[in-house]
C-alpha cells in the first residue's frame, strides 16, 4: 500500500509536471497558464521554465494595459523577448510610461512588440516604451492613426538594431520619417508602408538607397510614387517579396528595372493599370524563382506573358492570379494548369 501511494506521489509531484512542462511549448499561452493552476509541483515547474515566459500574449484582450503591467511586474518574465498586444482593448499611453517606470529591467531583452491596433498610443506612447527595449528588432504598430515623424524620431534614436517595422497605416507619417529610417536602419530587412499616403518619390528613394538588405517590401495602396522610385527598387539584391498593389504609376520601364532583383520569389502586381506584356517578360525571364504572381485587373497583359512565364517560371509558380486580365484568353483552371503544374492558388483577390 505505501508504495502504490510513494508510486502517486512521485507520479503528481514529478511525471505530471514534467509532461505540462513539454506540453506547455506546444499550446496556446493562454492555456499554459492555465495549468499553473493544476497542482503546486506543477506551478513551481512551470514557473522556472523560462521558455515558457519569453513571450506575452495579450491580442484582443480587454484591460490589456493593467494585464500587461500587472505580468511583467512578475520575476517569471523578467527575460521576455516578445510582446503581442494586436487589438488589444484598453492599452494606452499611460501604461507604457508605467512600463517605463516601474518594470524597465523586464524590457532590457525584449526584441518583438506588437501594437498593431493600439489606437489609443501616441508618439509619447512610443517615446516611453522604446526607451526601455534597446535590444528591440522588430517593431509593428499597423493602423494607427496617432503616430507621426516624432514617434519614429523616437524609435530609431531609442532601438537601433530595428530590422522589421511595420507602419502599415500609419496615414500621418511623411517623408522625414523614412529619411530616419533609412539613416538609421540600413539593415532593415522587412518593411511594411501599406497606405501611408503622405509619402512621396523622394522619402521611398531614400530608403531604397540605403536599406540593400531588404528582403520584404510592402508598399500596398500606395498611388502616389513614380517610376522615379519604382526603378530604384533595382538596388534591393536580397528582395524576395514585393507588393504593389494598386500602384497605377508603375510603368514597364519601371516594372524593367524591378525585374534586376532575381531573387524575388511573390510579386503583386493587382491594379498595376499601366503594365503590359513588355515589363511581365522581363520579370518573367529574370525572376525564375517566382512562385507568387498576381496580374489581377491588369487588361494590357496578353497570352505572351503567360507563355513566357511558362518557359521560365512553370516548375516555381504556386499562385497566379490572371482573374480580370481581359487580354490573356488562356486563363481556365485547366489551361493554367497545363501550362504551370505546380499551381495550387488560382485566386488571391476577390
Amino acid at each position: 500500500m505505501e508504495d502504490k501511494e510513494e508510486e502517486e506521489e512521485e507520479w503528481n509531484k514529478v511525471t505530471v509536471p514534467l509532461v505540462f512542462q513539454i506540453v506547455s511549448t506546444r499550446v496556446p499561452q493562454r492555456d499554459a497558464i492555465s495549468l499553473l493552476l493544476v497542482s503546486p509541483w506543477c506551478y513551481r515547474t512551470l514557473v522556472s521554465h523560462p521558455p515558457l515566459w519569453q513571450s506575452l500574449d495579450l491580442h484582443e484582450m480587454s484591460n490589456a494595459g493593467d494585464r500587461l503591467i500587472a505580468a511583467l511586474s512578475l520575476t517569471r518574465y523578467r527575460y521576455i523577448k516578445e510582446i503581442i498586444l494586436e487589438f488589444a482593448q484598453d492599452i494606452e499611453d499611460k501604461h507604457l510610461t508605467v512600463l517605463r517606470s516601474k518594470c524597465m529591467g523586464s524590457l532590457q531583452d525584449l526584441q518583438s512588440l506588437n501594437l498593431n491596433g493600439c489606437q489609443k498610443i501616441s508618439d509619447n506612447g512610443i517615446e516611453a516604451v522604446t526607451s526601455a527595449c534597446p535590444k528591440l528588432k522588430a517593431f509593428s504598430i499597423y493602423w494607427n492613426v496617432r503616430v507621426t515623424d516624432l514617434g519614429i524620431k523616437h524609435l530609431v534614436k531609442n532601438c537601433k538594431g530595428i530590422i522589421d517595422l511595420n507602419l502599415s497605416g500609419c496615414k500621418n507619417i511623411l517623408d522625414q520619417s523614412l529619411h530616419l529610417i533609412a539613416d538609421n536602419y540600413q539593415e532593415l530587412e522587412i518593411l511594411n508602408l501599406t497606405r501611408c499616403i503622405k509619402l512621396t518619390d523622394g522619402g521611398l528613394q531614400q530608403i531604397l538607397l540605403k536599406c540593400s538588405s531588404l528582403r520584404s517590401l510592402n508598399l500596398y495602396a500606395l498611388s502616389s510614387f513614380t517610376d522615379n522610385a519604382y526603378k530604384k527598387i533595382a538596388l534591393l539584391p536580397q528582395l524576395r517579396f514585393l507588393d504593389l498593389c494598386g500602384s497605377q504609376n508603375l510603368s514597364d520601364e519601371g516594372l524593367c528595372c524591378i525585374a534586376k532583383c532575381k531573387n524575388l520569389a511573390s510579386l503583386n502586381l493587382t491594379w498595376c493599370v499601366r503594365v503590359t506584356d513588355l515589363g511581365v517578360l522581363a520579370i518573367a525571364e529574370s525572376c525564375t524563382s517566382l512562385e507568387f504572381l498576381s496580374l489581377f485587373g491588369i487588361v494590357g497583359v496578353t497570352d505572351k506573358c503567360i507563355e513566357t512565364l511558362s518557359k521560365f517560371c512553370s516548375n516555381t509558380l504556386t499562385t497566379l492570379d490572371v482573374n480580370g486580365c481581359i487580354g490573356i484568353k488562356r486563363r481556365s483552371r485547366d489551361e493554367l494548369l497545363q501550362l504551370f503544374p505546380h499551381l495550387r492558388c488560382f485566386k488571391v483577390h476577390s
